[in-house]
């Protein structure tokens, strides 16, 4: 049986043979001529016998040669469109932007594979069939080449429906995955069923199934998220507005975490799964920095006052033994007082160094022969039934720090690690010094190496530290030790050590795989002409007689050490003058210009603050000597003393025979 053509197309037909016959006589007539310029017109046959004659224009009127085409498309009597390889629609009649919308491509996702399968075969010459959706229902397409990367689609079994849908507020339906949301670089899937996690996954894009290690068509959406994560998330979902997403974490690996957005069109959602596991580490880390700086804000502030208060304890406990020697019944409990008062400085000292405000004196250190020399003391530490290993790495670098605060911080770390390897039934405690590279260095746990590192590392070999615990290790006062046996400040003391010498400390530990601590320096490189170190200057040997003579100017807001060290000065011949406040030593100074020998002052006051107390009598001061005592460390404010001569510091907490000393050494200097 044959079939005929409908009229409608035998006329169309006619029709484009007609305007296609003009074209070609006044392309020729402009000059191009149909070989010179290029301008061949192919008919590829009738519509309804063998498909569509299509224009196929190259060379030098190609912007007139497509004005044609779009013609000819939107003289189709069926849904058509001129599309470019990669999936652009160039042209478009009305018919297709009434049967596929307005879109600027040609639909993707599972449709899209299909397209490019015709595509590959019209370029061939077989023509391509596919099937393309259509108000909901999918047509028959065809494709065919219209020239050199660009086809000719139509839907040529199409008819219009019988009357227009009325607009309404319905959802919109989910066909599939977009191009967008096929190739992006966040998850996607477009999943079906009544609740999302319970949904089966109809279509998913490469970077979901890479990030969830499955996520394959037909399994259950709900299967990649992690059980608890899942259970929180059906319950967070109805509370949600539009477009919000919800946090979960994956069943392949819990620790990573992402955000979930989800969209409904009826039975069907689509989903989209974004990787924020980098975000949150970040987060983590900020939000552990941040603590970390409030604490050691707050300690630092709390040591400060309370070295105050030691100070004065210790200079009243100098005046009582003077008059209960040895033998006195007041002696014993008055040398209990002060080996109480001792073990409390020790305890500001390690809150100092936590908070980096303890006073420190750098040097060039090799690393080497730092730990070396430092290894004969740490194995008289260790007991018997824990091993010391060491391996020392080559190309030992030199480093810039303190050395009795670097002996502290390994020395904290070495305990710690003993007392973990003798709980876990014994074992050995491994210290490694090594240089590192950059790279290394991150490779270790420092995020922001720059240059090459110098690599403490302290392991051991017990039954290392939880999860849940790991992040707060290095907390002040923080200890998983019994009651008694433990201040909690050991490795906070190592934190503040490490982080004041401009370095960095990782720990990373597993249950039942032991303990790693890393310290992490940065490698001092001398310059290509050191400067000539300053001469040595003499041990001076402690002042048998404290006693002297001269004026001193004491600046202390605490009256508990002012008023206590001045008495006791004045016992040793001293002229004192008190001022409880920057503003009345700055009056004291000037109506005793060039009568005062020595001004010792407290750095932090209310009001006016030591270093700007100097700058303003110094005018009155003349050349006579400075020295200042604080609790808190040197280099708080020694960028204000710039340019400042005859300045001195004294750490609080300080005894009488401490500062004695310091004042006679200084008024001898000065003379």
């Amino acid at each position: 049986m044959t079939v005929k053509p409908p009229a409608s197309t035998l006329m169309a037909g006619a029709l484009i043979l007609f305007v296609a016959a003009a074209g070609f006589c006044m392309f020729a007539a402009w000059g191009g001529g149909p070989v010179t310029t290029g301008l061949v017109l192919l008919i590829c046959g009738l519509a309804g016998v063998s498909g569509l004659g299509v224009l196929v224009l190259r060379g030098a009127h190609v912007d007139a040669a497509e004005d044609w085409a779009e013609r000819l498309i939107q003289a189709l009597p069926e849904p058509a469109a001129l599309a470019a390889a990669d999936g652009r629609i160039e042209a478009s009649n009305a018919h297709w932007r009434a049967a596929m919308g307005e879109s600027p491509r040609l639909p993707a996702g599972g449709q899209a594979s299909a397209l490019f399968t015709a595509f590959a075969a019209a370029g061939r010459g077989d023509g391509g069939r596919t099937k393309l959706s259509a108000f909901g229902v999918a047509r028959e397409a065809s494709v065919s080449l219209a020239a050199p990367g660009r086809f000719l689609v139509r839907l040529p079994n199409w008819s219009p429906p019988v009357a227009e849908a009325p607009a309404t507020t319905a959802e919109p339906s989910l066909l599939g995955l977009d191009a967008f949301a096929a190739a992006s670089p966040f998850g996607a899937a477009l999943l079906e069923g009544a609740d999302p996690f319970e949904a089966t996954i109809i279509e998913v894009n490469p970077t979901l199934a890479h990030a969830t290690g499955g996520g394959q068509v037909g399994q259950v959406f709900g299967e990649l998220i992690e059980p608890r994560s899942r259970l929180e998330a059906q319950g967070r979902l109805a509370r949600l507005a539009p477009g919000q997403p919800v946090e979960v974490r994956l069943a392949a690996d819990a620790t990573r975490a992402a955000h979930l957005y989800l969209a409904r069109a009826g039975d069907r959602w689509a989903a989209y799964l974004v990787d924020v596991s980098g975000q949150k580490q970040i987060e983590l880390q900020l939000a552990q920095s941040q603590k970390m700086q409030a604490i050691g804000q707050l300690a630092g502030g709390v040591a400060h006052d309370f070295n105050n208060l030691l100070t004065a304890i210790l200079m009243q406990l100098d005046a009582l033994s003077t008059r209960h020697p040895v033998g006195d019944p007041s002696y014993e409990g008055l040398n209990e007082i002060r080996q109480t008062s001792l073990r409390a400085a020790d305890l500001v000292r390690k809150l100092l160094a936590f908070s980096r405000k303890q006073t420190v004196q750098r040097e060039i250190l090799d690393l080497g022969e730092l730990i070396s020399e430092f290894e004969v003391l740490l194995r008289r530490v260790l007991y018997e039934d824990v091993r010391l290993e060491t391996d020392y790495g080559r190309n030992l670098p030199l480093v810039r720090a303190d050395r009795g605060q670097l002996e502290t911080a390994v020395m904290n770390l070495a305990v710690n690690a003993r007392d973990a390897v003798r709980a876990g039934g014994g074992g050995a405690v491994r210290i490694r010094t090594a240089r590192l590279t950059a790279a290394e260095a991150q490779a270790l746990g420092y995020p922001d190496a720059e240059g090459d590192q110098a690599l403490i590392e302290v392991a051991d070999d017990g039954q290392g530290i939880a999860a849940e615990v790991l992040d707060k290790i290095f907390e002040p006062f923080f200890t998983t030790k019994p009651v008694g046996e433990g201040t909690g400040l050991g490795l906070a003391t190592v934190y503040g050590i490490v982080k004041q010498a401009d370095g960095w400390i990782a720990a990373d530990s597993a249950p039942g795989e032991g303990a790693r601590f890393r310290i992490f320096l940065p490698v001092y490189i001398p310059a290509m002409i050191e400067p000539a170190p300053p001469p040595a200057m003499p041990r001076r040997s402690q002042a048998r007689d404290l006693s002297g003579a001269g004026r001193i100017l004491f600046v202390e807001d605490e009256d508990a050490v002012r008023i206590v060290a001045a008495r006791l000065l004045r016992a040793r011949g001293y002229e004192v003058i008190e001022a409880a406040s920057g503003e009345e030593a700055l009056g004291i100074a000037e109506a005793n210009a060039g009568r005062i020998d020595l001004m010792i002052s407290d750095v932090v006051m209310p009001g006016m603050q030591g270093p700007d107390l100097l700058k303003q009598a110094r005018v009155h001061l003349g050349e006579a000597p400075v020295m200042f005592i604080s609790g808190y460390a040197e280099a708080e404010f020694s960028n204000l003393l710039e340019g400042e001569r005859n300045v001195s510091f004294l750490p609080k907490p300080i005894d009488i025979k401490t500062l004695a000393e310091r004042v006679k050494h200084e008024l001898q200097k000065a003379s």
